[in-house]
This record gives C-alpha cells, sequence and structure tokens, in this order.
C-alpha cells in the first residue's frame, strides 16, 4: 500500500491545468479539476444504443476517445457490425474483411471435438486452413449480427393496467410482444424479437441477420487453448491461449445462406483493425458481446438462498460426478476425446459457483443489500411512496414459501437433466410420451424425429461404462438431500446398487443401436416398449415429479417473484434517482466498460496486470493434461522467437481488468480507446465470479489473453501467415 500512497502524493505533486489520471489509485481528474473516483463509473452492461450522455462521457473520463456513435451506428459502419453473437452462446468479432472470425478456443470446442478422432485428433495437435478450401464446415452452427435495436415498451405495454392480475398482464405482454414482432419492418432474412429489460419495466426490439454457413479455419493445441484447464479456470495469475478461428460464408450477394460449396467468405460492414501496441495498467479497455444472465438486483434474502441453499446442493452434485468422470477421463483416451467438452462445462459452474459465494462473503454483498433496503424503506415511508412499503416483506414471504421447491428444481436439473446421461435419455422419451399423449400420432411423429437426432449426438459421446457410477452416486443424493415431499417414491428406500446393476444390466437405452430399436414402430408400440423399460420407467417417474409437482409450483411462485422484482427494480431508480441502474444481462448486445488494472485479492497480496509466456514454461509439467507444452512452444520460448509481437522482450499471454462480465461474453472483443482489437475476454478472477449479483470494482476483474499472444501463435507457432496476412494491424500508440 505505501507504493500506492506514494503515487497518490506524486499525483498530486505534479497536477497542472490539463487532465491528470492516476491509475494506481482509481482516480481521474477532470479538465474542471474534479477529482472522480473511477471506481463508480465502473460496471454494468449497457445497451449499445443508449450510450449517448452518461455512458458516452464516463467512457470518456475512463479514457476513450470513441463516441457513441463509433460504437453504435444503424445508419453507418460501426463497432457493432464487426460484433456477432456464435452459436447462440458466446461472443465473436470478425478481424477481417474477408469474414474471419475469432472467438475463445472454449467456445469453438464442440465443433472443433466434432471434427477430431483418436487418428486425426485436432484438440490434441491443433488445426490450421492454409487455404478456404481447407476450412471446415460445421451444419449445425450459427452466428447472429444485430442490425437494429428499437425502444418498443410503449406499444408492449398496451392495455395493460394495474389492477390486471399477473397471469393477465403476462399473457397480453406476450400477445403485444408478438404483434410488434409480427409488424416489425425488415428484410425477408431477418428476424425480429423483443426482449425484457429492468425487470420488466422496458422492453426493445431486436433486428437480427443470421448466417448458417461457419467453417473452422483454426484452433491451437488444447495444451495451449485450454493450457490450466479445470485448475486454472477462474483463477489468476491465467497464461491461456483461449482463442479459435472461424470464417462466416455468405451467398454471392453477400446475404445468409445454407451450406454450399459455391457459397464466398462474408464481407462484413465493419472489422475490426488489431493494435500491436498492448495494454498497461490504466488502459481504457471496452468489451462488447452478448453476456447472458445476471441478476445485480436481487434482495439480500435472495441472494442468502442462492449462497446457503442452493449453490451448495449444485455444488456437490457437480463435484461427485467429476470426480467419477475425470477417474475414467485419465484412464482411457478414447473416453478423454468423448467427455472432455462435457467434463470441462460441468467443472466450470461448479468452480464458479465456489467462488461466487466465496466472493460473497468477502465483499460482505448480503449486508450492503441490506443497508441499501434499510434506507430504501426509509425514503419509501418518508415521502409517503405506498406502492413500494410491502415490497420488501413480500420479498421475505415468497423466498421462504419457494425455497424448498427451488431446491427441488436444482437436484432435477443437475441429476436427471445435465449429468446423468441415461436420465437424460430418458427424458428424451418422456417428451415422445407426452406429445403422443397430447397430439396423437402427429404430434409423435415430429417429436421422434427430432428426438432421435438429438440421440445421435448424445450417443456418440455417451459411455454407460462411465455413466453407471454417475447414476448410483446422484441419484442417491437426490434421495437423500432433495426435499422429501419432492422425492419419486421409486426412490425411497432403494438399494441404488442394485438398481443400477439392473438398469443397466437390462435397459435397451444404454446405447444408441438399443435406443433405435425402442423407437421404432408406431407410437403405441413405442410407447409400449418404452414403459417396458427399466431406466425409462425409473426415469419417467423422476420426470413426472418435476413436471406434475414441482415445475408448477415453481412457476407460481417465480411469477409472483418476478412481479414484486418487477416493481422493486422500478422502486430503486425512483427513490435513487442518482445511482447509476444497468439492465441485467439477458443475452442482448451489451457494452461494458473499465481499464486494465490490478487488485488485491487479499490481505498482503498483489495481482498485477499482465502475464507472460515465462509462466507458461514455470507452469510445465511434462505429460499433464492440464500443464504439458508443445515442445514447439518451449523452442520459441528459448529461442525468444516472438516476432513483432513482443514487449520488451517477453511475450505477453493474457492481462486483466474491470469490465463488468458474465457467461456470453467469453469471447468478446477486448477493444481499446481507439476502436482496434487489444485482447479477446475469456474468463473472470475466481474472487469475482460473484460480479453476477454484485460487482464489486475492487475485486472483479475479467481476464483477456492479449491478442499479440493470439498473433503470436497464429504466425510463429502455426505458420499460418495466410490468417496474418488479411488482418489489419496497427499502432495506435505511437
Amino acid at each position: 500500500m505505501r507504493y500506492i500512497k506514494l503515487y497518490v502524493l506524486l499525483g498530486l505533486l505534479l497536477i497542472s491545468c490539463k487532465t491528470v489520471q492516476e491509475t494506481a489509485t482509481n482516480t481521474i481528474r477532470t479538465p474542471k479539476q474534479q477529482i472522480v473516483d473511477t471506481r463508480e463509473i465502473q460496471g454494468g452492461m449497457w445497451i449499445p444504443s443508449l450510450l449517448e450522455g452518461m455512458n458516452e462521457q464516463e467512457m470518456q473520463l475512463l479514457g476513450s476517445k470513441m463516441t457513441a456513435k463509433d460504437i453504435y451506428d444503424v445508419n453507418n459502419s460501426s463497432l457493432k457490425d464487426a460484433i456477432v453473437h456464435f452459436n447462440g452462446g458466446c461472443t465473436s468479432e470478425i478481424i477481417s474483411p474477408n469474414g474471419l472470425l475469432l472467438t475463445n478456443h472454449h467456445c469453438g470446442y464442440g465443433a472443433i471435438q466434432s471434427h477430431s478422432s483418436v487418428e486425426n485428433d485436432y484438440l490434441k495437435d491443433g488445426f490450421w486452413a492454409m487455404s478456404y478450401e481447407e476450412e471446415l464446415a460445421n451444419p449445425s452452427m450459427s452466428v447472429t449480427f444485430i442490425k437494429r435495436i428499437d425502444d418498443v415498451t410503449s406499444q408492449v405495454f398496451e392495455g395493460v393496467t394495474d389492477d390486471m392480475d399477473e397471469v393477465s398482464k403476462s399473457k397480453l405482454i406476450d400477445q403485444n410482444i408478438n404483434k410488434v414482432a409480427k409488424a416489425t419492418q425488415k428484410e425477408e432474412w431477418q428476424d425480429a424479437n423483443v426482449k425484457s429489460f429492468y425487470k420488466g419495466n422496458q422492453y426493445l426490439l431486436f433486428v437480427t441477420e443470421t448466417f448458417n454457413d461457419v467453417r473452422l479455419v483454426g484452433a491451437p493445441p488444447s495444451s495451449i487453448g485450454k493450457f490450466g484447464a479445470d485448475t486454472d479456470n477462474w483463477m489468476w495469475p491465467r497464461h491461456t491461449g483461449d482463442f479459435s478461428m472461424f470464417r462466416i460464408y455468405a451467398d454471392a450477394n453477400n446475404k445468409p445462406a445454407a451450406y454450399s460449396k459455391d457459397n464466398v467468405p462474408y464481407k462484413p460492414n465493419h472489422y475490426l483493425p488489431i493494435s500491436l501496441d498492448g495494454v498497461e495498467e490504466g488502459d481504457f479497455t471496452l468489451v462488447f458481446g452478448f453476456p447472458g444472465r445476471t441478476n445485480e438486483y436481487l434482495p439480500a434474502v435472495g441472494v442468502d438462498q442462492i449462497v446457503n441453499v442452493l449453490n451448495p446442493a449444485k455444488i456437490e452434485v457437480r463435484e461427485e460426478a467429476l470426480k467419477i468422470v475425470d477417474s475414467y477421463m485419465r484412464k482411457d483416451p478414447e473416453i478423454k476425446i468423448k467427455y472432455a467438452s462435457k467434463y470441462a462445462s460441468i467443472a466450470n459452474y461448479w468452480k464458479k459457483w465456489i467462488g461466487e459465494n466465496q466472493g460473497i462473503e468477502k465483499s460482505n454483498a448480503i449486508e450492503k443489500k441490506k443497508e441499501l433496503e434499510s434506507e430504501f424503506s426509509k425514503i419509501v415511508e418518508e415521502k409517503d411512496l405506498a406502492g413500494y412499503k410491502t415490497l420488501l416483506s413480500d420479498f421475505e414471504k415468497l423466498y421462504k414459501e419457494i425455497e424448498s421447491v427451488s431446491l427441488a428444481r436444482d437436484y432435477w436439473i443437475e441429476v436427471a437433466y445435465r449429468n446423468v446421461e441415461l436420465l437424460a435419455i430418458t427424458f428424451r422419451g418422456f417428451q415422445l410420451e407426452q406429445a403422443y399423449l397430447r397430439g396423437g400420432e402427429p404430434a409423435f411423429e415430429n417429436a421422434k424425429q427430432s428426438i432421435l437426432g438429438r440421440l445421435e449426438g448424445m450417443y456418440k459421446n455417451y459411455s454407460a461404462v462411465v455413466d453407471k457410477p454417475v447414476f448410483e452416486k446422484l441419484v442417491g443424493l437426490y434421495a437423500a438431500k432433495a426435499p422429501k415431499e419432492y422425492v419419486p417414491q421409486n426412490m425411497q428406500g432403494v438399494d441404488f446398487s442394485k438398481l443400477t446393476d439392473e438398469i443397466y444390466a437390462t435397459s435397451k437405452l444404454t446405447s444408441l443401436e438399443g435406443a433405435k430399436e425402442v423407437l421404432s414402430g408406431s407410437a403405441e408400440e413405442v410407447i409400449k416398449k418404452l414403459n417396458e423399460d427399466k431406466a425409462y420407467v425409473f426415469g419417467k417417474e423422476l420426470h413426472t415429479v418435476f413436471y406434475n409437482k414441482i415445475e408448477p409450483k415453481f412457476q407460481e411462485l417465480n411469477l409472483q417473484l418476478e412481479a414484486v422484482q418487477k416493481q422493486y427494480m422500478k422502486g430503486l431508480m425512483e427513490v435513487f434517482p442518482t445511482k447509476r441502474f444497468f439492465p441485467d444481462a439477458n443475452s442482448t448486445l451489451r457494452v461494458t466498460y473499465g481499464q486494465v488494472r490490478g487488485y488485491e485479492p487479499r490481505d498482503g497480496m498483489y495481482y498485477g496486470t499482465t502475464t507472460y509466456l515465462k509462466g507458461v514454461m514455470e507452469k510445465y509439467v511434462p505429460g499433464d493434461y492440464e500443464f504439458d507444452v508443445p515442445q514447439k512452444l518451449i523452442d520459441l520460448y528459448n529461442a525468444k522467437d516472438y516476432g513483432q509481437y513482443a514487449e520488451n522482450g517477453k511475450m505477453p499471454v493474457c492481462f486483466i481488468g474491470t469490465n463488468h462480465t458474465t457467461g456470453g461474453n467469453s469471447g468478446s472483443p477486448a477493444i481499446d480507446a481507439y476502436g482496434n482489437l487489444i485482447g479477446l475476454n475469456f474468463d473472470r478472477v475466481w474472487e469475482g465470479t460473484m460480479s453476477d449479483m454484485n460487482y464489486d470494482p475492487d475485486i472483479c476483474r475479467n481476464i483477456m489473453v492479449d491478442v499479440r499472444y493470439v498473433l503470436f501463435i497464429i504466425d510463429k507457432y502455426a505458420g499460418a501467415s495466410n490468417l496474418i496476412n488479411e488482418m489489419t494491424l496497427v499502432h495506435p500508440k505511437k
């Protein structure tokens, strides 16, 4: 801390008439010599079409040289035209005039895996297309651009009155949303959808354009793209080259088209130039992407329930599953390939929830929310704001009522839907039977074709040998830990070891061939065969309890909670008119701005902003699946052969910033003050994963791979100069 204080003192001595930025103290001085704590203007996921005014001023105080229109403009080329929603779950950006996409390695992992085999393992060895002809098609992949964002709040609320019950309000709002979407002026190849913001107090229309011909261009080996794997996940310092490359293809008119050999590389309205100048502490950073979901405005009682009831249950389920899967992956290379993506997916949120709980406790978030609520109540009473007086007591009542069913719901999702694969397969059969009961033979046939397609993908990476011990452990956990009123009869007083042996010895659903046999024939024949299968009979009761008891009760209470939350959000903005309120993430395009900054994770420890290739070598463990390093990378390091991408003789790998990110921001570009690409967002620090509920500028940091490391791997490691040649490399600081 004495170094920080010294910087403050020096800053005070050096103040002149011009703007002074004191990067080590999180403060800046405006031209009028007003001190601004930059922590107060960081955090938030802002709507790009609404940046003019406050957001534009805040970005410029943090060092941005861009205007709001540079970032989002409907009529002219702007940054938004280079930002792409990648396959529905991540973000990517265009980095060349030929539709070249950059995203995370973990975002492209499934595609890389799908092209891999034991003989031709792109996960292990990497993949690089040296020409357009070598790029690999991905039939199920799509990317989406945002073409326009319009506020349609008044149209959505047309006819909605305060005296309507919540079900009627919701129904009318849904009808209005459909009406707005259908009436939208757009091109025939474009789509329109309406999304809710500020807990249902605002609605925005998004006109989108989706491309379905997306081809794999390049990916480093997992020893680079996934270096550190699950041990380093959510951690800093980080040394992961988490990137992969794809290309968008379009028809001859540059419009979306299904895959065809006649398609050509897409010509974007804008692509990101790439800065070779790197970053330093205090530099402005803008992360532009599609964050998935946050809940920043939950009441204290809601956060308390997540941290102390729901998260611990989910953590335990995933921990048990991970132990079992990991033991098989370490013994069998084929199983390792099959389960690599699934294992990473399970481990990702398991570790996130652990860090989230720790961060909530460390930042004293629950107590801070209680203090805010106390202040809120005081002002509401003083101003006699009748519509807000019972909100906090309503929260207390509803969260108490919903706790048991929320816990049961999480157990069903974690055990029956996500982590026990055989139960997930029985769930598809359950959906098929329900389709028949509701819609007869036509509905059955439609559902059957869809489910068969899903099962093909599920069985491709399935091993009954691995799944069997997972079933025994997790089903037993469900029976022991889920609220008793939601535990099916067939899970009570059961010898799960014996039950598991019987199911996996007799069920036809443990293989694709067996499943196809069960699903062959007429609807009545299929339903009969399903109900004679031990795995299906067991799963059916579990799914029936979920749909008949758990989900209806949860949705009934959740609808009431959402109504209170909507009113509370409205109340917060009215009671605290000078506070900054951004809308929670909901997978729509957002801007989050911040600066490159280190942080103090705990007393006596300070983390710097940047990691280097030296750190990769320090972590290197030969033969270890998480920390092995390719020989060529070792050779480049030993020779210090970094090309034009080095910084003072060192090769930067990753850096951190104060940008407020979450799931979905994976692959988002980190953009400098001038609109150039400087990095690729891929993670958060463990201490700051609670930013989904409580962003704290002191400890919340996003992790980005330095774009110079990306270029170094493409150029010096892979020798893919064809890709470097189509990019625009710039020196904005020079």
